[in-house]
């Protein structure tokens, strides 16, 4: 029996090292050589340094003078981050869809984009299209007494364009350009 408990201990031993130690220090080594600010969660911090979210998960912006992002299945905590699990055909997801599109009818006369209704797969995705960030320019132009222009183009400026893909814009970057009342007086400025 030990002649065939040591080599299987021996293989454990081994494969713990390998699968538990060498590979996750490679590739953690890998990812802050080659992606510093992506392993480190993207970041945005203001000039004091005070964290102010991350550009790679959704935040929840209250009122009318901010872009709205999707809607969280979980309410935009990351621990319970991921879809609802609802299927198209659930009573209960038509009923929130529906009521989530007439609080937003108010705000424009085109169709709610879909994005604005529904959850992504993740619940946190903090992108959206631009012409979702479009649709929600009138309500905001409105709250903040400023030219639809003005944030047609900061739209313009914050959309990053893929390859592979559609244009996205992060609506957390989106609203703090909108905070930031420096950028957006260059805006105002600008041809």
């Amino acid at each position: 029996m030990l002649k065939q408990l040591r080599p299987a201990l021996g293989i454990l031993g081994l494969m713990t090292l390998i699968t538990g130690v060498a590979y996750p220090l490679l590739v953690t080594t890998v990812a802050q050589v080659a992606f510093p600010e992506q392993a480190n969660g993207s970041l945005l911090r203001d000039e004091q340094g005070k964290l102010l979210g991350s550009a790679l998960l959704a935040q929840n912006f209250e009122g009318a003078q901010w872009f709205q992002s999707r809607p969280s299945a979980a309410g935009f905590a990351t621990v319970a981050s991921g879809a609802s699990n609802l299927a198209q055909s659930n009573p209960t997801l038509a009923e929130r869809i529906a009521k989530d599109a007439q609080d937003l009818l108010g705000e424009g006369t085109a169709p709610v984009p879909l994005e604005l209704v529904t959850t992504s797969a993740s619940g946190l995705d903090p992108h959206l299209s631009p012409a979702a960030a479009r649709w929600q320019v009138e309500r905001i132009a409105a709250a903040r007494h400023l030219p639809s222009a003005s944030l047609e183009r900061l739209i313009e400026q914050h959309t990053e364009r893929s390859l592979v893909g559609p244009d996205v814009v992060n609506v957390l970057a989106l609203n703090l350009a909108l905070a930031d009342n420096r950028a957006f007086a260059v805006n105002e400025n600008s041809p």
